[in-house]
């Protein structure tokens, strides 16, 4: 397979360029996760018939992966990342596709386990050829870009889901083959289609740990945790004590992806203006409030139209988690890109091992409390937040950093 510096590839055609690749990728991962995502909660309850704990053992054993995604580091001294990362994908969609396939609990979560590794490790790859190709002046309104693509692509899948469920008869298998296998495809056609862009710096291929990065892993930790709460309990409360149906969470979700497609080029350039600490300290004080209300659900029995709109402002705060990467981007040794993304993903991913299961039982006695620990979750992430230089640099990673070079000199 041919071989191009990303100065060579810009005499290529549009189409085959690296932020091509970058669109297409953004476009097929979501078709595949965010469809099996939409059906989740239903599909299970129905199949398998989870409770709250079922539900957050799933979502621990699919975070697993995303654990381990430092495996990453060792998989690239082999293989280029522009191929893992689409061979990934692949594995995402095969896997997705076959999921209706095994309705019961040891086949959901096996399924999960392979769909999941797929997802985390193009995911992990993905960020990091990224901020790789997409210069720095360019990178916030480039990612809210590439966000708002992936929620067209997704807005289109369920517009089907919506129209058809019902009209056509629609089955659950059906929906994943055909999700599943477009995301397959799009990947196949990739390794095919493109060449290999060389990144200018090349990458370490061992792990990397730096003490000036302890803010941002903090702030990835963190951004793990939280994450948790929405992704595993915000759409299984909308199934379990709302009623939602599979026509009925997909419709919330168009909504999601509407809102996506116009506020995340909104947020990368709100992230071009003010910097990445006002972008996630205006972040993490909404999604305080956002869970403190989810919380007023279950203690004052708020309705579903509260229910419904928290849902949809809580999905919009996602846009602005490209401030995380753009700070590291800014503060980065550019040959440290690969092995920290992986890093990063990894430290991600530590509470989401075992906090959807401690929560999945701490949701049977108390969902209002769950939605508490994540106020507090976002309040710690906040004042993490405020660390972050106004103008970060490499030298200047924290505010505390001003600190320690005015001392020096």
């Amino acid at each position: 397979m041919k071989t191009l510096s990303l100065s060579d590839a810009q005499l290529l055609p549009l189409w085959r360029r690296p932020i091509a690749l970058l669109f297409l990728g953004a476009i097929a991962m979501p078709v595949a996760f965010s469809t099996w995502s939409a059906l989740l909660n239903n599909f299970v309850i129905e199949a398998a018939e989870f409770d709250g704990a079922d539900i957050g053992l799933l979502h621990t054993v699919r975070e697993i992966p995303g654990f381990l995604a430092i495996g990453v580091i060792a998989l690239i001294i082999f293989i280029r990342e522009q191929v893992l990362g689409l061979v990934s994908l692949a594995m995402l969609g095969l896997a997705t596709a076959v999921t209706a396939q095994f309705p019961s609990m040891g086949g959901i979560l096996t399924i999960t386990m392979l769909s999941s590794i797929g997802f985390h490790y193009y995911e992990t790859v993905n960020q990091s050829l990224q901020l790789q190709w997409i210069d720095k002046a360019r990178a916030p309104q480039m990612l809210g870009w590439l966000m708002a693509a992936g929620s067209a692509a997704t807005l289109v899948i369920y517009v089907l889901i919506v129209l058809m469920w019902d009209t056509l008869g629609l089955t659950y298998s059906i929906v994943y083959w055909a999700s599943g296998g477009f995301t397959a495809l799009v990947a196949i056609y990739c390794l095919i289609a493109y060449p290999q862009f060389e990144s200018p710096h090349p990458q370490i291929k061992k792990m990397v740990l730096r003490k000036r990065y302890w803010l941002y892993y903090a702030l990835q930790f963190m951004a793990g945790a939280r994450r948790q709460i929405f992704v595993v309990f915000a759409g299984f409360m909308m199934v379990e004590k709302f009623g939602f149906e599979v026509h009925e969470v997909t419709r919330l979700m168009l909504i999601n992806l509407v809102a996506n497609m116009i506020f995340a080029p909104l947020m990368g350039r709100i992230v071009a203006v003010w910097g990445e600490r006002r972008a996630l300290a205006f972040e993490y004080v909404g999604l305080i409030c956002v869970f403190l209300a989810y919380g007023g659900i279950y203690y004052f029995g708020w309705g579903v139209i509260l229910a419904s709109a928290l849902y949809v402002i809580d999905h919009m705060f996602f846009a602005l988690a490209l401030a995380l990467k753009t700070y590291f981007q800014k503060i980065a040794d550019p040959a440290d890109i690969a092995p920290t993304a992986a890093v990063a993903f990894t430290i991600n991913h530590i509470a989401a091992v075992f906090l959807p299961v401690l929560l999945g039982m701490l949701w049977l006695m108390s969902p209002g409390a769950v939605f508490i620990l994540a106020a507090s979750m976002a309040a710690v992430s906040l004042i993490l937040s405020l660390m972050i230089p106004r103008h970060p640099v490499k030298g200047q990673e924290t505010i505390f950093s001003r600190s320690v070079l005015s001392a020096a000199e």
